[in-house]
């Protein structure tokens, strides 16, 4: 972390928003706030946060409608945060870009080792020099690690940046079986027991993308009990 790490507090909450805010103020963190939707894209492109935490209740637009918006305009860690306990609400997040969510409520212990995780891991994809592992290949899929692109024969991939990470990181791992809480540690940065449903969703949106039938994956596939590995 360094003094100029700064997160985008979205909630409406004014006790919850100004909890986080004193305690990531605590951490060392710049604070900036919103309390709707349009008020959080407009200092999201203004501040341009390190990070980004994300209510999905919201007035005026909701949390699923900002990152949406976001994801298509800015590369920036999104942490959804929903009060409710409904999977379809996190699936959902997870599904337009969001890197993680966690449920109200939540131990703000816990919600501060995934914000050090996230802006770490973060810094990390940024810092990381284009060397002869810029380029990344299996089979016709390529991951081009310095422009932050992957495709498939001729089709660019559009993939959120979670997707990206976790693709880059099955690519240079392929063959290998990579559990979940393997892939939490070093795509997510977890280094504490996270929440597996998150590698489950992005394993089954990358699969999506990368391929030809996504119902009998050839390529990302399951390795019942264990985890997951490509193929390659």
């Amino acid at each position: 972390m360094t003094e100029n790490d700064t997160i985008l507090v979205v909630e409406d909450d004014r006790n919850l928003l100004d909890t986080l805010r004193y305690n990531l103020h605590k951490e060392g963190y710049e604070v900036v706030t919103a309390a709707d939707g349009a008020e959080a894209l407009d200092i999201a492109r203004r501040e341009k946060p390190d990070l980004i935490i994300l209510d999905i209740m919201l007035p005026i637009m909701s949390g699923f409608e900002v990152c949406r918006i976001l994801r298509k305009e800015m590369i920036v860690p999104i942490l959804m945060l929903t009060a409710k306990a409904d999977e379809t609400d996190k699936i959902v997040g997870l599904e337009i870009g969001a890197d993680d969510y966690m449920t109200k409520p939540f131990s703000l212990r816990e919600l501060m080792a995934r914000v050090r995780a996230m802006l770490r891991r973060s810094k990390m994809v940024e810092e990381q020099p284009g060397t002869r592992e810029s380029l990344l290949m299996v089979g016709d899929i390529v991951v081009d690690v310095a422009r932050h692109k992957a495709s498939k024969g001729i089709t660019t991939l559009e993939l959120t940046p979670k997707e990206f990470d976790l693709l880059a990181f099955l690519v240079r791992n392929r063959g290998f079986v990579l559990s979940r809480d393997q892939l939490l540690e070093k795509v997510w940065g977890y280094d504490f027991a996270g929440d597996t449903r998150t590698v489950d969703v992005h394993v089954r949106w990358l699969r999506e993308k990368i391929e030809d039938n996504p119902n009998k994956p050839k390529l990302l596939v399951t390795v019942r009990g264990v985890g997951y590995k490509l193929e390659g």
